[in-house]
């Protein structure tokens, strides 16, 4: 009996409203596939990103790559999972929007006992970031201040309490008191509220005119200026995102006048790219969560029909924390 699945798609770039949801098959999984039956899915702004056409991939195609649920079948060639397995992927092909799906066994790992598969769909992908920005592209020893841009955000939140762990002081930018009191609570050092403060005056009273030697940017073309100014001689620009739009027409002189700054576009991917990577930086986060030195924060759930409306919170800012999509 072929298994059938509710699956968010969209056949042309455009506005929220080219989500649609469809019923479709869901074919037996490959040799080195595992099926999910999930419960709840991520919800992250690359998923923007792929609905406008910003990232391209051939239509038409599904959205989201972060999620977790229970495995209900498993392919000849995957040894780690078994049926009945709760399970939890934040780095996926594009399809997360889906109640049932097929995903490569080497990007899912074992949910750990206490930790919900809410509190995974919305920790992955994020998660994971923070995993790479910190532990593997600049490797913070403990003793560093550091820039964040968008600290109330989904990663924001999980990077102040990471930083907050290992002893490093946070600066995170943020657009209102009350998401400055929210970055506080969660472990950041200081916030700069960039509506009414001057972010590279800011960071200079803070480090007492030193700035910092590296900076961390998921906005994107708004915030690109601004964070070279904050950063020491051959401090290292970390722009892992583009949330205001991509930077673009970038002059390789401007690095050399601001002090031979280093710059890296990185992403996920090419950070967890085997089984054994991807678990190793599970295992650090799953561990900073059930030590509870990271607090999973989900202040948006939305039933699957509903993306649109998650679509539009996301977009406009208006969200803190994670936003979950959940399945009956």
């Amino acid at each position: 009996m072929a298994i059938t699945s509710r699956n968010i798609l969209i056949e042309t770039h455009g506005g929220p409203e080219v989500m649609k949801l469809k019923v479709v098959d869901v074919p037996e999984p490959a040799d080195n596939e595992v099926q999910i039956r999930q419960k709840a899915i991520g919800l992250n702004f690359i998923d923007i990103y792929y609905r406008t056409g910003l990232y391209a991939s051939p239509l038409p195609h599904g959205l989201g790559f972060e999620g977790a649920g229970v495995v209900e079948a498993v392919g000849k060639k995957v040894t780690h999972l078994q049926v009945g397995d709760r399970v939890a992927y934040g780095q996926s092909p594009l399809g997360a929007y889906a109640e049932v799906r097929n995903v490569p066994g080497h990007q899912v790992v074992k949910l750990p006992k206490g930790i919900s598969f809410e509190e995974a769909a919305a920790v992955m992908l994020k998660g994971l970031t923070v995993q790479y920005l910190f532990r593997q592209t600049y490797c913070l020893q403990g003793n560093e201040t550091v820039l964040l841009h968008a600290a109330a955000g989904g990663v924001g939140l999980i990077a102040c309490q990471w930083a907050k762990a290992l002893g490093v002081k946070l600066i995170g930018t943020v657009s209102s008191p009350e998401k400055a009191d929210t970055a506080m609570a969660h472990g950041a050092w200081a916030t700069i509220d960039y509506t009414r403060e001057n972010v590279v005056e800011r960071v200079l009273a803070l480090t007492n005119g030193k700035k910092v030697p590296v900076v961390y940017d998921g906005v994107g073309k708004d915030t690109w200026e601004i964070s070279l100014d904050c950063l020491q001689p051959r401090g290292l620009m970390v722009s892992y995102g583009n949330a205001s739009g991509p930077v673009t027409g970038v002059n390789l002189g401007v690095l050399a006048a601001k002090g031979s700054l280093f710059v890296t576009r990185p992403t996920l991917g090419t950070h967890v790219p085997t089984l054994e990577k991807m678990q190793a930086a599970a295992d650090e986060l799953f561990g900073m969560i059930t030590s509870k030195k990271i607090r999973v924060q989900i202040d948006q759930r939305y039933p699957l029909e509903d993306v649109a409306e998650a679509h539009i919170a996301l977009a406009s800012r208006k969200t803190t924390g994670a936003t979950v999509l959940t399945l009956d």
